[in-house]
């Protein structure tokens, strides 16, 4: 090798080693998006209060947390459910079965006798479930899994591509799902599902 070869060489591990030195460290990241504000869209609700945690718990959903659609606290899902019969309902802001069945399990839950029904709101963002609970005037507690498509509740529940879906939780913690009818179309149909499922 010559000289000059050795020199070349020489000064190209330097600038290598000094672009390595200068590049940004993954450490810097860019900053985070700060959450959307819903204090107005969550006052236009008027939602329900989510269920608070329970002595027991219900294995399938055991330390899945949501946070609740009406505040923004967080629920331990397991927790709340447990105890005592919930109908589950499953729905998106987009899905139009979901736009007839919602106001229909509002009525079942003020009807003597009704198990309490609890709201989860998947793949869209939250604003826009807010804006569609207050547009049907419903206000059944409902907590939000998020805007992606495998939100901790819905993997848990093996919730099916369509929507609505919906499930009955036992008092005993047995989770069953509601395949007959898919939508609730009267109470009446809400109310011989529960029946049927527990």
């Amino acid at each position: 090798m010559t000289t000059v070869t050795k020199l070349a060489l020489a000064i190209a591990v330097l600038a290598v080693a000094l672009i390595v030195a200068l590049l940004p460290r993954g450490g810097s990241k860019a900053p985070a998006t700060p959450p959307e504000d819903l204090t107005a869209a969550r006052a236009a609700a008027a939602l329900t209060a989510c269920p608070a945690a329970t002595g027991g718990v219900v294995k399938q959903l055991e330390g899945i947390e949501a946070d609740c659609l009406g505040d923004g606290s967080k629920v331990d899902v397991g927790r709340a459910l447990a105890g005592a019969p919930v109908l589950v309902n499953v729905w998106a802001s987009w899905c139009e079965p979901c736009r007839t069945e919602l106001p229909v399990l509002q009525q079942y839950a003020a009807q003597p006798g009704a198990v309490r029904v609890l709201g989860v709101q998947v793949q869209s963002p939250a604003k826009d479930g807010l804006n569609l609970l207050t547009e049907l005037g419903v206000h059944l507690p409902s907590i939000y899994d998020g805007n992606g498509g495998t939100g901790p509740v819905r993997t848990a529940l093996k919730v099916p591509s369509s929507l609505p879906a919906s499930y009955l939780v036992t008092a005993d913690g047995q989770v069953r799902f509601i395949a007959n009818p898919r939508v609730f179309g009267n109470t009446g149909e809400v109310r011989a599902a529960v029946e049927g499922a527990s």
